[in-house]
């Protein structure tokens, strides 16, 4: 059985190193990754391009759908466990 604690804590790392990795892509190479990377960001609510307070709303919702994510998939896993083991 997964642990939502554990699996939750690895997924929010990850989902963050990742929106921090595709913001410093676009700073870096503005004209290569400016179509793609930026109708990304704009699935988050309230996200906005060169603004501090938005990338930090940016992070904390990237967070919270982290979590989101990581408890369906810890609740699919050890639900289908569950049923497997009757």
């Amino acid at each position: 059985m997964l642990s939502l604690k554990r699996y939750g804590w690895l997924c929010a790392l990850g989902f963050e190193a990742l929106y921090a990795a595709c913001l410093s892509y676009v700073v870096i190479l503005p004209e290569k990754a400016a179509s793609l990377h930026h109708s990304l960001f704009e699935l988050l609510p309230g996200f906005t391009w060169i603004n501090a307070g938005s990338v930090i709303i940016g992070a904390v919702e990237v967070f919270v759908f982290a979590w989101i994510f990581a408890w369906y998939i810890v609740w699919m896993h050890n639900t289908s466990l569950a049923k497997a083991e009757k």
